[in-house]
């Protein structure tokens, strides 16, 4: 455990001077693929050179899924000191180095906005049950009331839908994602996406008794 802390100590600080957004270009560059077999035998200026090569995409790539470039930028130290810790299972005949890493990009970055979703639902439910101070007034304390209670029909209502019509949802009405990025964090057609939005939103609708 200390060797494998100490290493990706060393990736670390490897990348820490780079700018995930600013990488090289790939001219004149040796092939990333040997690159990154040779990060798989422990090789740091192999792996160096890899996030020189690939840094650049995997932030723009990490970037669109997340948005925020603050964790945009996190996630993409994630993904590389990922890379440095799997590198020796990176099999050239099975596709491109490029594709292999970007696919541990976008399963990270899906990962991170599924961990900030789940985030903000429990941040909603503790604070639907969160009891409030005393010392309100009596209005103040009938609108905190009545949001309460609203937050807890939303809760109810809302997993009242398949997990599809609610990540589907939520993803798009409370993260601002497009219904084709949501259909890509999801893995699933478009058109899917948009039937199963829509007949979620009949539900709650309905669960909620607010009018069409």
């Amino acid at each position: 455990m200390q060797r494998q802390a100490d290493d990706d100590g060393r990736v670390l600080r490897a990348v820490a001077g780079h700018d995930p957004g600013g990488g090289a270009t790939n001219e004149g560059a040796p092939d990333v693929e040997q690159l990154l077999l040779r990060a798989g035998r422990g090789d740091t200026h192999a792996f160096a050179a890899v996030y020189d090569q690939l840094s650049a995409r995997v932030f723009g790539l990490v970037r669109r899924v997340v948005r925020d470039p603050s964790q945009a930028e996190e996630v993409t130290q994630e993904v590389f000191v990922e890379v440095w810790r799997q590198a020796n299972r990176f099999d050239p005949a099975r596709g491109s180095a490029a594709g292999w890493v970007c696919t541990l990009a976008h399963r990270r970055a899906v990962d991170r906005v599924r961990s900030v979703q789940a985030a903000t639902e429990r941040e909603w439910r503790v604070a639907a049950a969160a009891p409030r101070d005393g010392g309100t007034g009596y209005d103040e304390v009938v609108e905190q009331v009545e949001l309460r209670l609203e937050y807890e029909r939303l809760g109810r209502c809302l997993e009242g839908l398949t997990n599809l019509q609610r990540e589907s949802i939520s993803l798009a009405y409370y993260s601002g994602y497009t219904y084709r990025e949501v259909a890509e964090l999801l893995a699933t057609p478009v058109p899917t996406v948009k039937t199963r939005m829509r007949d979620g939103l009949i539900r709650l609708r309905d669960c909620l008794g607010v009018g069409a």
